[in-house]
């Protein structure tokens, strides 16, 4: 997620260049044969009337994309605020509800921290590999090259399985190994955490109660997963995102016939205020358009991302300094304002 103020000038001119070279001199060639033509008594101009109302018609079109657009990046993003939250209420219930008044002196002290970091270490497991999962790349993702993050060079979000995950599965390898076997890791961490709560229950570290509040937990993870899924899984509606690019090409194509007819009112020579004119509107239309492009998309590892790098990292840090561990990691910093 680009998380600076200002957009720097130097990103936007990587961006728009090509855009707005091919602009000047499209709209230069339509002023040339429009002068050449009106020479030969032959004019070459459009009613800049139907072209305003056709603008008027994609304006509003890209405006009903990009709200759609902003809406699957804010739900994403309010589903892994949801995620923060249950995690430190995990991280909580873990601490208070596992204790040994039932053990009957079977479990140690050491023993019973040896189980609550492991529950806890496990679900920072499964952030990471949620994160992992939903940042793989999709079949509408490969080789986007007109997505602004194709300029962004750094790869502040990039991590793989055994750094991110692997360090936090505490039981051996045995697990370790099972689980990155698994088509759906996420799913699967879950899962063991409701085996070992089972487990605790039957030794006494958990009553019924706290049992039942601990896999009320774990479903609303299953839920947040799912609701992460759904959106990765299912794209934008291409019947809006593929037609507004249609829609705001023709405009744009169409643009300069109008406008230099129009300047020609003015005079013959007012007619060359027709490429400035019609760079400058051009850019502006191409750019709502590509806004939406860049925002539909919040979990393909593009600059625009849900941050889910950086909000692992929080969460890390939070349940890590609830065990009471000191050597705690340093929050992920955004890079060229870009946070991962």
């Amino acid at each position: 997620m680009y998380i600076n103020r200002n957009i720097s000038w130097k990103l936007i001119f990587k961006f728009s260049f090509f855009r707005v070279l091919f602009f000047s001199l499209y709209g230069f060639c339509v002023v040339f044969f429009y002068h050449w033509l009106e020479h030969h008594e032959i004019n070459g101009a459009i009613p800049f009337l139907p072209l305003s109302t056709i603008g008027i018609a994609v304006a509003f079109y890209i405006g009903f994309k990009n709200n759609q657009a902003y809406d699957r990046f804010w739900e994403a993003r309010k589903i892994w605020g949801s995620i923060i939250n249950y995690s430190r209420t995990w991280g909580n219930q873990v601490l208070s509800f596992m204790t040994l008044r039932l053990t009957e002196g079977k479990i140690t002290e050491e023993e019973l921290y040896a189980h609550q970091k492991r529950m806890i270490y496990r679900h920072i497991a499964w952030i990471n590999a949620l994160r992992l999962q939903l940042r793989n790349p999709s079949s509408f993702s490969i080789n986007y090259k007109k997505h602004v993050s194709h300029l962004y060079k750094g790869k502040p979000g990039k991590s793989d399985w055994q750094e991110s995950v692997g360090p936090f599965i505490l039981k051996g390898e045995k697990e370790i190994q099972y689980l990155i076997k698994c088509k759906n890791t996420a799913t699967q961490l879950i899962r063991i955490q409701g085996e070992e709560l089972k487990e605790f229950m039957n030794v006494g570290i958990i009553e019924d109660f706290r049992h039942m509040e601990l896999m009320g937990s774990l479903e609303e993870f299953y839920n947040l997963q799912g609701k992460c899924e759904r959106i990765k899984k299912t794209p934008f509606p291409r019947q809006f995102a593929y037609f507004s690019g249609v829609f705001t090409w023709i405009f744009i194509l169409l643009m300069p016939f109008g406008l230099v007819g129009e300047f020609a009112e003015m005079g013959h020579d007012f007619i060359w205020l027709t490429v400035p004119f019609f760079v400058l509107i051009a850019w502006i239309f191409i750019t709502m358009e590509m806004v939406g492009d860049n925002t539909e998309d919040p979990f393909e590892n593009f600059i625009n991302d849900v941050p889910m790098t950086a909000i692992c990292r929080t969460i890390e840090i939070d349940l890590r300094d609830m065990l009471g561990e000191e050597d705690l990691p340093e929050n992920i910093q955004a890079v060229d304002g870009v946070l991962m």
